[in-house]
């Protein structure tokens, strides 16, 4: 006996089935970080460097895990999560980045290990709601959905030509930024944020 179901009983069932793919898809990401290529000579060990970042959205928090390789042994960095990337996520030349990374947030330090390696896990809010804001200047609520990490100690971006510092570390005095997430190819957005919004202009992300 064949068993026939209503076209609004079809309906329901792929509109269920849609949203549940939908929610999995969106509660966890994996990407790789981007080499800045000004300073890959500085960073880079033996093998040619690699960053996966891997975010998984909890109910109270979030779990951000990055895993660097094949960097020069026992390199420090510091991780930060920013407003803006110079490159979108397929590596190429982000042409809105405004030429700073805007709003930066200090998330971690990162150590790598004698053979150039580092695992790091932060707890914090990350996927979709990660903003800072300054009631005290009337800066609105800005989001910093790309991830990226800098020279700990300037000298160690030297040979590569750098001079001078950057702010970010505790002591404001960090070397270049080294590797960072790409933007969205598409909606412009880092990848902290796992349910854009492409319903507006520009694209926002879902809290």
């Amino acid at each position: 006996m064949k068993l026939g179901l209503s076209a609004p009983v079809v309906a329901l069932a792929i509109f269920l089935t849609s949203a549940s793919n939908a929610v999995a898809a969106s509660t966890r990401s994996t990407f790789q970080l981007i080499a800045n290529p000004t300073f890959l000579g500085c960073l880079s060990g033996s093998k040619t460097p690699s960053a996966t970042v891997t975010v998984v959205k909890g109910k109270l928090n979030d779990t951000l895990t990055i895993k660097l390789r094949h960097v020069k042994p026992k390199l420090a960095f510091d991780l930060f999560t920013v407003e803006n990337s110079p490159f979108l996520s397929d590596g190429s030349t982000n042409g809105s980045f405004p030429g700073n990374f805007g709003l930066a947030w200090y998330q971690s330090d990162i150590q790598a290990n004698a053979a150039g390696n580092a695992t790091v896990t932060i707890r914090t809010i990350l996927a979709n709601q990660i903003f800072g804001f300054d009631a005290g200047t009337g800066l609105a609520p800005v989001n910093t959905f790309n991830v990226g990490f800098w020279f700990n100690d300037p000298a160690d971006a030297a040979d590569c030509g750098f001079t001078g510092t950057t702010p970010f570390n505790g002591e404001h005095a960090a070397g270049p930024m080294a590797m960072i997430s790409g933007a969205d190819i598409g909606t412009g957005l880092g990848p902290l944020c796992l349910d854009p919004n492409t319903g507006t202009v520009p694209a926002s992300c879902n809290p």
